[in-house]
């Protein structure tokens, strides 16, 4: 397989597992605090911190194969992905990576308190924004394969 043919086959691989896993988390959290019980709920957030072992390199070999494939693009689709990534990053450094952590030791320690609520509706809100972000990413990058560059 040649080098860019690797990189056509690798971007979409990992950003469609990437976008799963985070989507998987959301729902989880979502289902364990509608339906779940505290144990569940515990169960839930102490998993997620052990996806990221999953999702960080994901992400990593959908955002290096992106800039690989956009190599030179400064305009069109290609840009308005890599400005939404840069959000879902930041996004993702400062807020959901230390919520999910902060959110998992509380579980694990039984303290469902209102720091606890605070941050949960702040991580669901903020995972929200980046399940959209990834979405419109997808979307682009179908119409991109597609020749529909705009």
């Amino acid at each position: 397989m040649k080098p860019a043919s690797l990189k056509h086959a690798i971007h979409p691989l990992a950003g469609t597992l990437a976008l799963l896993i985070i989507a998987s988390f959301w729902l989880a959290t979502v289902a364990a605090e509608i339906w779940g019980s505290a144990a569940t709920v515990t169960l839930v957030k102490t998993a997620i911190p052990w996806g990221f072992l999953l999702l960080v390199p994901a992400l990593a070999a959908t955002g290096g194969s992106g800039m690989a494939l956009a190599q030179g693009v400064r305009s069109g689709l290609a840009a308005r992905k890599r400005r939404r990534m840069a959000i879902i990053a930041l996004n993702g450094m400062l807020v959901l990576i230390p919520s999910a952590l902060f959110l998992a030791a509380r579980a694990g320690a039984g303290r469902f308190d209102t720091g606890f609520v605070l941050v949960q509706a702040i991580e669901l809100v903020a995972g929200a924004v980046n399940l959209t972000l990834l979405c419109l990413n997808l979307r682009d990058g179908i119409r991109m394969a597609r020749g529909r560059v705009a």
